[in-house]
């Protein structure tokens, strides 16, 4: 049964995230499911522990739920539908292919501090002279993926 929760679990929080820009509470969940509180703790726990949801520490409060963030960082995801903040620009890219949209990515160069905007428009990025830059190998987000 675990593993159907699971599921529902996982594509309410996503759906909730969608919607509003935000994540749900655990108590969001539950009410949407018609689930008991512990149950959705529960299931945020083995979602944690499956890479699907990072909450923040000591919480059960999504913190990420990638490509989805729920604290703003640099880079900010504007689609047709609604705007969302991407963990990274790995993320960054994978809100428009998630939603299936045509993206504008406001960000910044990390060097000069010079804003800039990437452009997802039928599944492609705009020619762009830039690089993506990641400091720690991708082997080794986890380690600690709130700060990577």
């Amino acid at each position: 049964m675990s593993e159907a929760l699971d599921r529902d679990v996982r594509l309410s929080v996503y759906d909730r995230f969608v919607e509003t820009g935000e994540p749900p509470t655990v108590q969001d969940v539950a009410a949407a499911l018609g689930i008991g509180e512990k149950d959705a703790e529960a299931s945020f726990r083995r979602l944690e522990a499956d890479h699907v949801l990072v909450l923040a520490p000591g919480t059960f409060n999504i913190w990420m739920a990638a490509p989805l963030s729920a604290s703003p960082t640099a880079f900010r995801v504007t689609t047709p539908g609604g705007a969302w903040w991407g963990n990274c620009v790995w993320d960054a890219f994978g809100i428009p292919a998630m939603l299936g949209s045509d993206a504008v990515i406001a960000t910044s160069d990390p060097a000069t501090g010079e804003p800039f905007e990437l452009r997802v428009q039928d599944g492609k990025l705009d020619p762009v002279e830039a690089v993506a830059h990641f400091a720690v190998p991708a082997r080794r987000w986890w380690d600690n993926i709130g700060y990577t």
